[in-house]
């Protein structure tokens, strides 16, 4: 069966990618990095691909990332084409995101998190040489870019490339995957682990409060910071995850959001920035303040149901992606019983723990002594009267933004 509480994580991670950028607040970066959990899970299930297919799962994941792009693509690019973005060579980047694809002054914010997709990919490309090394080293090659973080922070990288600056900043995060695929953070006693993660947290956090971002503590803006916070949060949530969570399917209505949303993470992820854009403007019109409760539950009810249009059209794109049975709203039938190669469940996770964990078990960094069938992994708007402000948004090129659009 499914792990459903690796399930339930990604939900909540989309969940509140949507939510922040709706808001804006600040605090939601904090009580939960998103960004670095989605990558956390996505390592993981990369080291399972490999474990049990090798280098050709590098194919199988890009194949399973980039139809959703390239249906976003197809609506946007002729869109911004038409609207003053330069036919280049450069736009062909929307069809194999290695570096940042181009995009005019609306199409930069409202396809804001194609960085995701981006930084996804090169980690993907990355990941049998990195799987290599960690299981030879785990150590020194989880520390690594948690060190090149630090050189960049400090300097001695000065103006890094857009791709290194991310392997430092969430690279770390896609190892704690691999460590938690190989049972490592499971054997990892709390006497050990808890102080690690008591140590980061606390390092990350007398980071975040001394080099406050220019919205304040949002951990968007504070690199070093967002790192060290996430990597504490990761080994709690998921060095110390469940075997499963089956209370999760004891609600039908909790049960079928969860599936749902794991189904069709990519097309939430990729969608819901534009309707964020386009209904920020509309807060002025109708007279809510700036913060205004009501307007912001407004907002983000809106958003999530045009999502929910949108998932309906070509959600089904990302079932075709995992070679799965097209359908209109996943998760009709239970979890255990609807699987394919392409979203297979977790069917031995809970003995591969249970052997991790067990007192006599000396199984040396690398070991993972079976493959694991994937799952699919996936994968952040404030507003003013009068003029709205959009807080915390990666534009296309990878850079955070905070863009000012007229509302009229």
């Amino acid at each position: 069966m499914r792990n459903r509480y690796l399930d339930l994580l990604r939900f909540l991670a989309i969940v509140r990618v949507v939510v922040y950028h709706v808001t804006g607040y600040a605090a939601l970066t904090l009580v939960f990095p998103a960004m670095s959990v989605m990558f956390a899970l996505a390592g993981s299930l990369m080291a399972a691909s490999l474990d049990r297919t090798g280098v050709p799962a590098v194919g199988r994941r890009l194949r399973r990332l980039l139809p959703s792009l390239w249906v976003a693509a197809a609506v946007f690019v002729p869109a911004m084409l038409l609207t003053g973005l330069p036919l280049t060579p450069k736009v062909l980047l929307w069809l194999f995101p290695v570096g940042d694809p181009p995009a005019n002054y609306w199409g930069g914010l409202a396809l804001s998190p194609i960085w995701y997709l981006r930084d996804y990919l090169w980690f993907v490309l990355a990941s049998p040489v990195a799987l290599w090394l960690f299981r030879r080293a785990p150590l020194p090659t989880l520390i690594a870019p948690y060190l090149l973080l630090v050189a960049i922070e400090v300097g001695i990288l000065a103006d890094p490339p857009t791709v290194l600056r991310e392997f430092g900043l969430y690279f770390g995060a896609w190892l704690f995957g691999f460590a938690h695929h190989d049972g490592l953070l499971a054997r990892l006693a709390n006497r050990v682990l808890v102080p690690v993660a008591v140590l980061l947290g606390a390092a990350g956090l007398g980071w975040i409060v001394t080099h406050p971002g220019p919205r304040g503590y949002d951990l968007n803006d504070i690199h070093l910071g967002n790192a060290l916070w996430s990597a504490a949060f990761i080994l709690v949530v998921i060095g110390r995850a469940p075997a499963t969570a089956e209370w999760v399917d004891r609600s039908r209505v909790l049960g079928r959001a969860v599936t749902l949303v794991n189904r069709r993470a990519l097309t939430v992820y990729l969608w819901h920035m534009p309707f964020v854009v386009l209904l920020t403007p509309l807060v002025g019109l109708v007279g809510w303040s700036v913060r205004d409760p009501v307007g912001l539950a407004v907002r983000v009810v809106l958003v999530f149901a045009l999502v929910g249009v949108v998932t309906l059209l070509v959600g089904w794109v990302e079932d075709l992606a995992a070679r799965r049975p097209p359908e209109l709203l996943p998760g009709g039938r239970t979890p255990s019983r609807h699987s394919s190669s392409g979203d297979a469940a977790n069917i031995r996770e809970s003995a591969v723990r249970r052997i991790a964990t067990a007192p006599a078990s000396p199984a040396p960094a690398g070991a993972a002594d079976l493959p694991v069938p994937r799952r699919r992994e996936p994968g952040t708007a404030g507003a003013a009267a009068g003029r709205a402000r959009v807080p915390a948004c990666r534009s296309v090129t990878g850079e955070l933004a905070t863009v000012e659009i007229n509302a009229g």
